[in-house]
């Protein structure tokens, strides 16, 4: 991923590049490898760039061979190779696995985005029209980041960055461009692109369409593995960051055993190279590269990554997990105080005073800046299952399927404000890219299309088993799925397979959101927490907690535009949920079922 800022619609670009590279600068720990700068006749595109494909070739701003056509890419095109063989006309000029959308654009128009296997927001100057035309779009669940603002002393002018900051001195009006979405200056529409089965237009309301397919394990397991497989694609050392929770430890298990295949045939391939070199006849044109489907930067083990406080229950999950899985496996350990001291710098670059992100953001954060030190640009993440399959406890709370799949809706169209806000920023703070498998459009085809029936769960002694002994516990189908042994080895021991959730602002120790409330309790007075209202009529904290992050962020950004851009993640408060969305304060909650091996 990358840094992209563009503005369009002013009358003077030229005069005013150093200004909007100023802005753009404020996004350089995302792409801190290079920056690019176009200028046109209307407007002004920049990138920051973080080199992960196309290393050697791919700085950005991307421009066309006529010169009329300018792009600024955030993100990964995963199909790009296959998009290429669908406009053989095109002389590609770099590796870039984001060129592709240039020809595509002129062969689709802005129908492209639905062509896209990725994560992406982009940014396309089109000066081939008069007046230019702009068109920016964002993927289809918002697992990159995109702003766009207006500012009103400059009237016809729309602005786009990757972060708020960007924007925040320049438009008195910003939005978080919406997810699956394209923007078109020609009549200044904003389109939603993404329509999938599942995304039924009335999914809240009374008439909503209920899924009713039964889960096919076989079809979860296998559309997952080439969700992770896809996303290996990279020129630069990768890892996986490894909770020992079920979501990042599945997404390990799978990485490994991808890695492992891929070292294979790499090994095999370079063998029969150095073969040819030494007897053979000369080597077939294009054969003295690794292909596509074996390429494997640096390291020929997965190497993995976790935090937590001392003896957290994560460290320890994901130690286990780990030494199964046979990964180089790095383990950080924080304090609570490292962490207190970290919270402004993770406020300003989340921009957003969500308590639940800011908790689990922290030990992201701070993970992240130890990986980046090792030279690792990108790894895999395992955001998106608990709102996929409704994993969180609170969802045991669901009066029936109906609601529990309005629910899993409601939190996939909003994973854009919580979990893949916090994925993306925590890491792109230090320059890290992380790739989400969950998140894959196949994935979702399939996952979001099972009947939730087969989703409901029960906590404590209403849970039940299977015949196989194991718990009905949340996600079953996704455990049971790789409940299996291909090749004769289990995907993971049965301890960490079958682990109860732990959000995991919990699992890197439960002392961590202890110890926010407790400093919030002495910095937060009782006379200012009771006139909270007057403060902030609207998004009013309920909790100094609370208090005490909305304050850390309106000294940051104190800007209203700012502060409208700010989501709060609430559990379902008519199921008698907890307004904390800690684990531990759903009833219920228990640190383990004992079913160690």
């Amino acid at each position: 991923m990358c840094g992209i800022f563009g503005v369009h619609g002013i009358a003077t670009p030229a005069q005013d590049r150093a200004r909007f590279i100023a802005c753009s600068k404020k996004l350089r720990h995302r792409g801190p490898d290079w920056s690019g700068c176009f200028v046109g006749k209307e407007g002004v595109l920049v990138h920051e760039r973080l080199a992960i494909v196309g290393v050697d070739t791919g700085a950005q701003p991307l421009v066309s061979e006529d010169g009329k056509l300018i792009l600024a890419v955030n993100g990964e095109i995963y199909n790009h190779v296959a998009l290429r063989a669908q406009v053989p006309e095109y002389k590609f000029k770099t590796h870039s696995d984001c060129e592709v959308i240039i020809p595509l654009y002129r062969k689709h128009d802005k129908d492209i985005c639905n062509l896209l296997d990725g994560m992406f927001s982009f940014i396309l100057l089109d000066e081939s029209v008069t007046p230019s035309r702009i068109i920016a779009a964002r993927d289809p669940v918002g697992i990159t980041t995109l702003y766009q603002g207006w500012c009103s002393k400059r009237p016809g002018a729309v602005f786009f960055a990757s972060e708020l900051k960007a924007l925040v001195d320049e438009c008195d009006k910003i939005i978080s461009f919406p997810p699956g979405h394209v923007y078109d200056s020609r009549d200044q529409s904003t389109t939603r692109y993404f329509q999938p089965t599942w995304w039924d237009g009335d999914s809240e309301g009374p008439n909503a369409t209920i899924p009713s397919t039964p889960a096919n394990l076989t079809l979860i397991r296998e559309t997952l593995e080439a969700a992770v497989r896809k996303r290996l694609m990279s020129e630069v050392p990768y890892g996986v960051l490894l909770s020992g929770g079920l979501d990042s430890s599945l997404i390990a298990a799978i990485a490994a055993r991808e890695t492992e295949k891929v070292a294979s045939a790499q090994y095999e391939l370079r063998k029969r190279l150095l073969e040819r070199r030494t007897s053979g006849p000369p080597t077939p044109a294009g054969e003295s590269e690794i292909t596509e489907e074996a390429t494997l930067a640096a390291w020929p083990q997965l190497h993995s990554f976790s935090i937590g406080l001392e003896n957290s229950p994560d460290l320890l999950a994901a130690r286990k997990a780990a030494h199964y899985l046979g990964t180089v496996h790095h383990e950080y350990v924080f304090t609570v105080q490292e962490g207190l001291d970290a919270i402004p710098e993770v406020i300003y670059h989340l921009e957003t005073y969500d308590v639940t992100t800011v908790r689990a953001s922290t030990p992201m954060y701070l993970l992240s800046r130890k990986i980046k030190a090792m030279g690792v640009k990108m790894v895999l993440s395992g955001e998106g299952s608990d709102e996929i399959l409704g994993g969180y406890l609170y969802f045991n709370a669901a009066p029936d399927r109906k609601s529990f799949h309005q629910e899993c809706v409601k939190r996939v169209k909003n994973l854009h404000t919580s979990d893949c806000l916090r994925a993306n920023k925590s890491t792109m703070a230090w320059g890290l890219e992380a790739r989400v498998p969950f998140l894959d459009k196949a994935f979702l085809e399939v996952a979001m299309n099972i009947d939730a029936q087969e989703k409901m769960f029960a906590i404590g002694k209403d849970q039940g088993v299977d015949e196989a002994g194991h718990p009905k516990m949340e996600k079953y189908i996704l455990r049971k799925a790789f409940d299996c042994s291909p090749n004769g080895k289990p995907y993971l021991p049965r301890s960490i397979l079958w682990r109860q959730k732990e959000q995991f602002s919990d699992g890197v120790g439960y002392s961590w959101i202890d110890g926010i409330k407790d400093a919030a309790a002495s910095l937060v007075s009782d006379d200012a927490f009771a006139k909270r209202d007057e403060r902030w009529p609207l998004e009013t904290p309920d909790t100094k907690e609370a208090y005490y992050i909305r304050e850390l962020f309106e000294g940051l950004f104190p800007s209203e535009a700012a502060a409208k851009t700010a989501v709060r993640w609430i559990p379902r408060g008519d199921w008698g949920c907890a307004a904390d969305p800690s684990g531990r304060a759903v009833g219920g909650h228990v640190a383990a079922y004992g079913n160690e091996e």
